[in-house]
C-alpha cells in the first residue's frame, strides 16, 4: 500500500494541519500537525523492525548461561554452621 501524500495546511488560529485527499480529490482525514507528528514517532518502519529482531537474535545467542543460585535448604545449613562455628562448638 503507497502511502498518501499530505497537503499542508493552516488553521483560521494559524495551527498547521494536514489534509488527506482521495483519489477523487476529497478529504478523507485532516490532523492537526501534532497528532499527525506523534502517530508517525508510534509506528516502527520496515528497516526499524528487520534491525530490531536482528539484535533480538544476536543478544540471544551472547547471552551466557545462568548460576544456579543455592537452594533455601542449603542456605539454612550454612547458617547454623556459622553460628555453631562463632559459639565454639
Amino acid at each position: 500500500m503507497a502511502k498518501k501524500k499530505r497537503t499542508v495546511m493552516y488553521s483560521s488560529a494559524g495551527k498547521k494541519l494536514y489534509a488527506v485527499r482521495d483519489e477523487k480529490g476529497e478529504f478523507t482525514d485532516i490532523q492537526t500537525y501534532q497528532r499527525a507528528q506523534s502517530a508517525d514517532m508510534r509506528h516502527k518502519s520496515k528497516a526499524e523492525l528487520e534491525t530490531a529482531t536482528k539484535k533480538k537474535k544476536t543478544a540471544k545467542k551472547a547471552k551466557p548461561a545462568k548460576k544456579k543460585k543455592a537452594t533455601k535448604v542449603a542456605k539454612t545449613v550454612k547458617k547454623k554452621k556459622k553460628k555453631s562455628a562463632k559459639r565454639g562448638k
